[in-house]
């Protein structure tokens, strides 16, 4: 059944300011030589580059990081450097930190331990730097300022030279549970007496200097990440004999930390169709028990990359797996103590091979040698080639549902997490959405591959409904500095997540988005983008302008509501006196009764013209719905007055619905729209956003349609976020809410935990039924 609509009936115009669909000409910054007007890095673009050299020891015994190294730092910028900044995270922990002092709280009747402890938190986890030297071993001075430090140089550094010099420093590594939680530390296992550590921002790093911020030295608060220049590391790290070490980078020198065996399963690893265990659970309890006195030094290196982390514990499980990624072999890798088993060795390799394919798919072939997923409990935290994790399962083995795809999903988006911006290397202390609103959307495209149906948490349209309805005093718009936002996980990750799955499935089409995003990602590989560079690249390699939707989704807090306010149905008067003359006398006898009408037939027992019939006269008698020869005259001097195809259109029995739709919610979407027929057939009609140009409030279309319409659905497959259901239907639809009776929650047991105690009870009835048998016999 064809179907085909009448243009937008004229609007008013709105004034320039409120016009949704006006460029972003100010919001966006001018192109220029180094970022072009197509979102393409520009001609004479440039980045600097800064390389380490660090040896750092593991104190297992005092929960230490001590380190030193060399820093050789390039400066391809056309300008002369007068000084460097370096970030100093760790001074987030320090006890003067501004991320302390500017903490805010409350106090209630009942207060968690856990709530007081962090109250009465007296740790001390800030840099302590033993000294600043240029190569010759001469010191620089320096000055720090909470969590940056500035080194003055000894003459500026000119455009195309480099600067090589040395630091040595020490921290005391956080408890993540008992000091506030964090990207960084160790996780202490009571059982056993162990440690397990995740170690990060563990060394002074490189600020990224760049044309757009100058030194990009915000200061670190805790939320909004990191900024940092690519380069090569090698790093060496001494840790005690029994440790596993994991870490960004190759393993150097397998040969002095690994034995024979796992040298040998670690080759087999590279062509096996599954995980290889490299270190067993077997030999990982045994390390437990009896703690190493010596160390052992293992040495990493990693090229192209913008940061290094490293794992280190006696606990550790290892397995290992190749993978194919273009004309490169990935070794797809996990690290977990045995409290993360049976999930871990299970998934958590193949989880990590799958994010490979999955998001290689969609940008570029992985282009590093390793890729890392560790276990550490209640984590989720990301670093080139290696990611910490949660995901632990019950202390008897089992797990709930949400367990088993909570990890899966942490490890797929932090792996994920290599590409966008590890590889893709935006600046995350400004713009948190640009890594993980784009991560959290291949995150989801990625589950979808690992099963059908799987429950992703973020993506689908209507997953953010909730959120985009609330209260608008507690958002902000995506384009906000990262220490800024409100509601930070459904800003930056789920919002920004879901405008691209709308701009995948409603606005581009998936043929078109993907070509556009592998452009960004490819374009940007390596670089340092800006938010610019990603929506102008969309709209360079789409040819379609864009502008309106960023503008909604991005830079407001405004939702989507589009209502269908009211619907008329219309068909073409014939003017035929056989046709329309008995469906006028069927519309009248259809008309409902007046309710006067109705108690005027039993309180009124006769008119005055009933009683005298005289006063009845010709209009009293007249049909009006009668067809005389006139009319029928009249009609055929109509009918030869028209052309064939003026008269083909009179006669084409056709129905015309006028349409009046409203923007509730203030973000303009296209309209989707699905017409149900009188024969039960249905036809979906998808019209651009470009409607509302004229009005954005308020608008009505006409569609021509062959049989009629029973039913109209606005947004029938959920895609645009609608906040309102309601209002989508014609005829009007009441959707039901259910409520529940509940008394107060009990602690609910996993399904597993279920099943267990349904086979046991199972099995405690069958055994009393055979002893009342036999005492019956």
């Amino acid at each position: 059944m064809s179907l085909c609509g009448w243009g937008m009936l004229l609007q008013a115009q709105q004034p320039l300011h409120q016009n949704k669909f006006r460029q972003l000409g100010q919001e966006l910054p001018t192109p220029n030589v180094y970022r072009n007007a197509a979102g393409a890095p520009g001609h004479a673009y440039w980045q600097q580059q800064a390389d380490y050299e660090l040896d750092v020891l593991l104190d297992d015994e005092q929960q230490r990081i001590y380190g030193s190294g060399f820093i050789t730092y390039t400066n391809n910028s056309p300008d002369a450097l007068e000084y460097l900044w370096l970030q100093l995270d760790q001074n987030v922990r320090a006890k003067d930190s501004d991320t302390k002092k500017t903490q805010t709280g409350t106090l209630s009747e009942n207060m968690s331990i856990n709530r007081l402890r962090q109250m009465h938190l007296d740790f001390d986890g800030g840099f302590k730097i033993e000294y600043v030297k240029d190569a010759q071993g001469k010191p620089l001075p320096y000055t720090i300022v909470k969590t940056m430090m500035r080194v003055d140089l000894p003459q500026p550094l000119k455009p195309g030279e480099q600067f090589r010099f040395q630091t040595k420093w020490w921290y005391n590594i956080n408890d993540r549970f008992r000091h506030g939680g964090a990207r960084s530390g160790y996780e202490y296992f009571k059982e056993d007496g162990n440690y397990l550590y995740t170690i990060a921002q563990f060394y002074p790093r490189m600020c990224v200097y760049n044309e757009v911020d100058g030194w990009q030295n915000k200061q670190f608060l805790g939320r909004g990440e990191f900024t940092l220049s690519f380069g090569n590391y090698r790093v060496r790290i001494t840790a005690p004999a029994d440790h596993v070490v994991g870490a960004s980078g190759e393993l150097q020198n397998p040969e002095e930390v690994l034995t024979a065996a796992q040298r040998k399963a670690l080759e087999a690893a590279k062509t096996a169709n599954e995980p290889v265990i490299i270190v067993s659970e077997a030999e990982a309890r045994k390390a437990e028990k009896k703690k190493a006195n010596k160390t052992k030094t293992w040495e990493f290196y990693a090229q192209h990359v913008r940061d290094f982390a490293f794992a280190s514990s006696r606990k550790f499980i290892w397995d290992a797996m190749g993978v194919r990624s273009g004309d490169r072999l990935v070794m797809a890798m996990s690290y977990y103590p045995k409290e993360g088993n049976p999930l871990w060795e299970r998934y958590s390799t193949r989880a990590v091979a799958h994010t490979l394919r999955v998001y290689s798919k969609y940008t570029f072939d992985y282009p590093y040698p390793v890729a890392i997923s560790v276990h550490t409990d209640r984590i989720g935290m990301e670093y080139p080639m290696i990611c910490f994790n949660g995901g632990r399962p019950e202390a008897d083995g089992t797990y709930s549902e949400r367990t088993k795809y909570g990890m899966i999903s942490v490890i797929i988006h932090e792996v994920g997490h290599n590409y966008f911006p590890m590889i893709v290397n935006s600046d995350e202390r400004q713009w948190t959405w640009m890594d993980e609103g784009l991560n959290s959307f291949l995150q989801y495209l990625t589950e979808q591959e690992w099963e059908r149906g799987y429950p992703s948490r973020r993506g689908p349209a209507y997953k953010i409904v909730d959120y985009m309805k609330g209260e608008k005093s507690t958002m902000t718009p995506i384009m906000t500095n990262s220490e800024s936002i409100y509601q930070f996980g459904n800003n930056a990750y789920a919002k920004p997540a879901t405008a691209l799955n709308i701009l995948r499935e409603t606005i581009l089409g998936r043929e078109l988005f993907d070509f556009a995003f592998k452009t960004y990602a490819q374009r940007w590989m390596f670089k340092h983008p800006s938010p610019a560079d990603l929506f102008r690249t969309m709209e360079d390699a789409t040819a379609v302008d864009l502008d309106w939707f960023w503008r909604g989704w991005f830079y407001t807090t405004d939702h989507v509501d589009i209502s269908l306010d009211e619907v008329k149905w219309y068909q073409i008067d014939t003017q035929n006196p056989e046709i329309e003359k008995p469906l006028a006398r069927q519309e009248q006898a259809g008309q409902p009764a007046y309710i006067s009408d109705i108690r005027n037939q039993a309180d009124i027992p006769q008119t005055l013209t009933e009683q005298h019939p005289e006063l009845l006269d010709f209009y009293n008698k007249i049909d009006p719905f009668a067809v005389s020869i006139l009319d029928k005259q009249e009609y055929e001097r109509y009918l030869n007055s028209l052309d064939e195809e003026d008269r083909a259109l009179l006669e084409s029995d056709d129905h015309y619905y006028e349409l009046h739709f409203s923007n509730k919610g203030g973000l303009v979407m296209p309209l989707i729209l699905e017409f149900t027929y009188q024969d039960g057939s249905r036809e979906v009609q998808r019209i651009p956003a470009e409607i509302w140009r004229m009005n954005a409030s308020q608008i009505s279309k006409v569609f021509i349609t062959k049989q009629p319409i029973t039913a109209i659905t606005v947004d029938p497959f959920l895609e645009t976020a609608d906040t309102d259901m309601s209002n989508n239907y014609w005829p009007p639809r009441v959707v039901p809410t259910r409520f529940q009776l509940y008394k107060q929650r009990l602690q609910r047991e996993n399904a597993m935990q279920r099943q267990r105690r349904a086979e046991q009870t199972q099995k405690a009835q069958s055994k009393a039924g055979n002893k009342t048998e036999e005492k019956g016999e």
